[in-house]
């Protein structure tokens, strides 16, 4: 899924997750959903805020797999790389936190090289507690096409463009030098 690199794409980003993982069996309401939503804005808030290249948007791939929810946020700004132990935040500031939540929410985080072209991507992951079914797979992301697998049913479903696959524009015009 495709963003505009503003405080918007973000939102609707984060929105976006929470509706998946509804649709996936975890309703809104419950601390899965609200645990994971909260991973992915920050994630997503630091691709805005510290990856964003005017001109480009952030990507994000949400996929569950083998027990295991994972978000991919990348971004095109390779040189600037968040620190996999991030410094202790001033007491004073109003941000510098996001990384010590998803540190603390998350079962795993970290960063790879982004696979097609520069920059990277930020990962998270939180194991799904077992149901005894199985819970459905999928993937929704910008490495999916648009599509995801229902499980067992052998069926793969595309979203609809409103749902976030292709680019999510936030209506703003943005010039280059913005």
């Amino acid at each position: 899924m495709c963003f505009t690199s503003t405080p918007r794409g973000a939102r609707l980003a984060r929105r976006l997750v929470a509706h998946r993982l509804n649709d996936w069996g975890h309703p809104y309401n419950t601390p899965l959903n609200e645990t994971f939503s909260l991973i992915t804005a920050e994630l997503c808030a630091n691709a805005v805020r510290h990856g964003r290249v005017p001109g480009r948007d952030f990507h994000v791939r949400l996929v569950l797999a083998e027990g295991v929810f994972r978000v991919e946020v990348t971004d095109t700004r390779a040189e600037r790389l968040p620190p996999l132990s991030p410094p202790a935040p001033d007491s004073t500031s109003e941000s510098g936190r996001g990384l010590h939540l998803v540190a603390a929410l998350a079962d795993g985080w970290g960063v790879t090289p982004r696979p097609a072209g520069p920059g990277k991507s930020v990962w998270a992951e939180l194991r799904v507690p077992t149901t005894g079914g199985g819970g459905p797979r999928g993937c929704v992301g910008s490495g999916s096409g648009g599509l995801a697998s229902v499980p067992g049913s052998g069926q793969v479903v595309e979203f609809p463009a409103g749902l976030g696959v292709g680019r999510v524009d936030d209506g703003a015009d943005h010039a280059a030098g913005e």
